[in-house]
Parts: C-alpha cells; sequence; structure tokens
C-alpha cells in the first residue's frame, strides 16, 4: 500500500507559479512511477505529466509541455510539479498517482491516489 499527500495548492494570478509537492508514505516509493493529472468541474480526470520510476524520463500533455516539469526525489519519496505561466484554464484539483505499471498517460493503470490539491488561477 502507498499513501499519497498532494500539497502547495492555492489561488494565483495568470502567470504566476505554483510548486506542488506530492509525499508518498508506504511501499519503495522508488518502485513506482508517478503522475500528475487534473480534473476541472464537469470534465473528465485528465493526464498532466508522468514521471519513471528512476526520473530518467517524463512525459507531458500539450498543454503542459512548456510550462509544466515534473520531477521526483527518491531519498525523500517526494514527486514535484513546478507549474509556470499559469492559466485560468489550469485550474483544477490536481492528483498525484502511482503506477507499479511504469509510466502511462492512462490513469486506469494506475494503483494509488492522493486526496488532490485545489490549484485556481485568476485571469
Amino acid at each position: 500500500q502507498v499513501q499519497l499527500v498532494e500539497s502547495g495548492g492555492g489561488l494565483v494570478q495568470a502567470g504566476d507559479s505554483l510548486r506542488l509537492s506530492c509525499a508518498a508514505s508506504g511501499r519503495t516509493f522508488s518502485n513506482y512511477a508517478m503522475g500528475w493529472f487534473r480534473q476541472a468541474p464537469g470534465k473528465e480526470r485528465e493526464f498532466v505529466a508522468v514521471i519513471t520510476w528512476s526520473g530518467g524520463s517524463t512525459y507531458y500533455a500539450d498543454s503542459a509541455k512548456g510550462r509544466f516539469t515534473i520531477s521526483r526525489d527518491n531519498a525523500k519519496n517526494t514527486v514535484y510539479l513546478q507549474m509556470n505561466s499559469l492559466r485560468p484554464e489550469d485550474t483544477a484539483v490536481y492528483y498525484c498517482a502511482g503506477s507499479r505499471r511504469g509510466a502511462s498517460q492512462r490513469k486506469y493503470q494506475y494503483d494509488y491516489w492522493g486526496q488532490g490539491t485545489q490549484v485556481t488561477v485568476s485571469s
């Protein structure tokens, strides 16, 4: 079992930056690919970014490319999402998730989820 706790969300203005953190406890964090997803009101949960267990590879949704950076520190059991140049359309609850099956953009391939952290971007 892996427990995931997100933090770092908040209310910011368009163009600002935020760094989300996801702290993991339980089974060996470094065995899991870690992803970030988001869900806006009335919409499906969508993929944002994923990082492999070693941190050697990362993948991003088109909406995140060039603005967001995912990273991890296996010594601290933490994964991060640095979000720059935020836009009102980035407003959502952001979730981190862990996958034993490797890096994936498919939410159904993730085994563990955090409770989410709200990000609100005002125009």
